[in-house]
């Protein structure tokens, strides 16, 4: 018999990735999705290796100069904008934010000026 290669990174990133979600509260239909669009783009999925190896963003891939961070922030700000707080407090969902900017950035690959628009939308970007 052959000598067979056995490569578990995916098994440990996918308990990872599912791990989060379900730290964060997230549907596991939700989750499903997300899982399965990570999984056909190589650069996002490095990203996600990465984000779970140390627990911050690689910042890489970028779609029209917005990375992870970017992403990651604009939920930030769109939690603190409808909790009407001004402030991240204790009880701020952090890795649901994070699910959601990998969310925001496979989306924002596929239709950038959607993403685009309501990045740029935002409050704190003046306009002339």
């Amino acid at each position: 018999m052959p000598n067979i290669i056995y490569d578990a990174t995916k098994v440990k990133v996918c308990q990872g990735f599912y791990a989060i979600c379900e730290y964060a509260g997230l549907p596991l239909s939700w989750s499903d999705g997300l899982w399965k669009d990570i999984l056909s783009d190589g650069d996002v999925y490095g990203e996600l290796v990465y984000y779970i190896e140390h627990h911050t963003f690689q910042d890489k891939v970028k779609v029209e100069g917005y990375g992870l961070t970017d992403l990651y922030v604009f939920q930030m700000n769109r939690y603190n904008l409808i909790r009407e707080i001004g402030k991240n407090t204790v009880s701020c969902n952090k890795e649901k934010m994070v699910m959601r900017a990998f969310r925001d950035l496979i989306d924002m690959k596929r239709n950038p000026a959607e993403y685009l628009k309501r990045l740029r939308e935002g409050r704190g970007e003046d306009r002339l």
